[in-house]
C-alpha cells in the first residue's frame, strides 16, 4: 500500500502510537488511509517479523526530520481479533513442549524458558528464554518444534531485566515489580545514582530480583541533584544560629544540613545557613585590591591618584546642595 507523504507529514493526527505487548516499546506509523482509527483499535501492521497487531495508544506529532512513517495496512477485524485470543490459549502448550525437548536433547540445562508468543494469525511462535551463557545454539531445540509446529520458529534469548519483566512478582518494597506493571522501556542505571541518594551501598540494598541496579534508583535522582546544588557538602564550614560549624550530614529532601557545633549537632534549614568559607575569601580579595594595576589596563581606579580638585566645579555643587535643602524648608530657621 502506498501512502503520499503529504498525506501524513502535514497533519500531525494521522501518526499513532501502536504497542504491540501489554507493556511493550512505543512505535509510530501512519493511519492516514484510515482517519476512523481511535485510542484501544487493534491494527495490522507489516513488520520485520511479519505481520502484527498492535493496539493503538494514541495519536503522537511527527518527528519533523523524519518523514518515513510505515502505513498501517488496516484496522483489525472481527476474525482478526478471534484468531489473536486463539492463538494466545496455545502459547502455554507451545511453552510446555518447548521444555520438554530441551530437556531430552540436553544442553539447555542453563536455559531458562520464559514464554511463549504466537502472532495474531499463528504464523509465527517465538520462545523466549534467558541464560548466563551469551551464545547457546538452540539449532537443534529449533529443528525438533519446527517438526511439530507448522509455524515459523524463532528462539530468543533476553537479559535479565526482561526476564524479570516476563516472571513477574514482588520487588523488596512489598510490591509488584515496576517492571511488570508500567515500565515500558528499561533507563540506564549507575552506582553514582544511589550513592547521589546517600543510600548504602550494600548490594541487598540496591540490587533488584533481577540481579542489577533497581529500577527505581533512577526515579529521584534529578531531585538528588538539583536539591544538592544549593546545599553545601559535608566538612564544610558554615555559620548557623547555633555559631559557627562544620557540615557532617546533608538531607536534599529537607533542604537541610546537619551542623556540628562544638560538641553538639543540629540540623539548620538552608535558609539559616552562611557560607563562611566563602564570604572569607570574597573578603581576601577585596582586601588585596587589584591585581592588574601594575600590568597596565586596570580601570577599577586603585591605588590610583585621587584627581585634581576642580574649584568651580565644587562652588556649582555646593550651590547645588543647599538648594536641595533649602527646598525642604529645613535651614529657613
Amino acid at each position: 500500500m502506498q501512502v503520499a507523504e503529504s498525506k501524513y507529514t502535514q497533519s500531525p493526527t494521522t501518526v499513532i502510537g501502536v504497542r504491540f505487548q501489554k507493556l511493550g516499546k512505543l512505535y509510530h506509523f501512519d493511519c492516514a488511509d484510515y482517519s476512523a482509527v481511535q485510542p484501544g483499535d487493534y491494527v495490522v501492521i507489516d513488520t520485520a517479523r511479519g505481520k502484527q497487531m498492535g493496539q493503538v495508544m494514541g495519536f503522537v506529532n511527527p518527528d519533523k526530520d523524519s518523514h518515513d512513517y510505515k502505513p498501517i495496512l488496516r484496522v483489525a477485524t472481527a476474525r482478526d481479533l478471534a484468531l489473536k485470543q486463539m492463538w494466545e490459549s496455545r502459547q502455554l502448550e507451545a511453552l510446555i513442549t518447548c521444555r520438554e525437548k530441551a530437556s531430552q536433547l540436553g544442553g539447555f540445562e542453563e536455559c531458562k524458558f520464559l514464554e511463549a508468543q504466537y502472532s495474531f494469525d499463528g504464523n509465527s511462535l517465538t520462545i523466549l528464554f534467558a541464560a548466563e551463557d551469551a551464545k547457546i545454539n538452540t539449532n537443534r531445540l529449533r529443528g525438533e518444534l519446527s517438526n511439530i509446529y507448522k509455524s515459523k520458529i524463532e528462539l530468543r534469548q533476553v537479559g535479565p531485566r526482561d526476564a524479570a519483566k516476563l516472571i513477574g512478582g514482588f520487588g523488596a518494597c512489598g510490591i509488584t515489580r515496576c517492571c511488570s506493571t508500567f515500565l515500558t522501556e528499561f533507563s540506564p542505571i549507575s552506582i553514582k545514582m544511589a550513592k547521589m541518594q546517600g543510600i548504602s551501598l550494600n548490594p541487598s540494598e540496591i540490587t533488584g530480583m533481577c540481579g542489577r541496579l533497581r529500577c527505581c534508583l533512577v526515579y529521584e535522582y534529578e531531585q538528588y541533584v538539583e536539591a544538592r546544588k544549593l546545599l553545601p557538602k559535608r566538612n564544610k564550614r558554615v555559620g548557623t544560629p547555633h555559631g559557627e560549624g562544620k557540615v557532617i550530614d546533608v538531607h536534599p529532601l529537607q533542604d537541610a544540613v546537619t551542623v556540628l557545633v562544638e560538641e553538639a549537632r543540629f540540623v539548620v534549614q538552608r535558609e539559616e545557613l552562611q557560607p563562611l568559607d566563602e564570604l572569607d575569601a570574597l573578603a581576601n580579595k577585596a582586601k588585596g585590591g587589584c591585581t592588574k594595576h601594575d600590568s597596565g589596563g586596570c580601570d577599577c581606579r586603585t591605588h590610583r591618584a585621587a584627581p585634581k580638585e576642580d574649584k568651580s566645579d565644587n562652588d556649582e555643587d555646593d550651590v547645588d546642595i543647599v538648594r536641595g535643602v533649602s527646598d525642604f524648608g529645613d535651614l529657613e530657621d
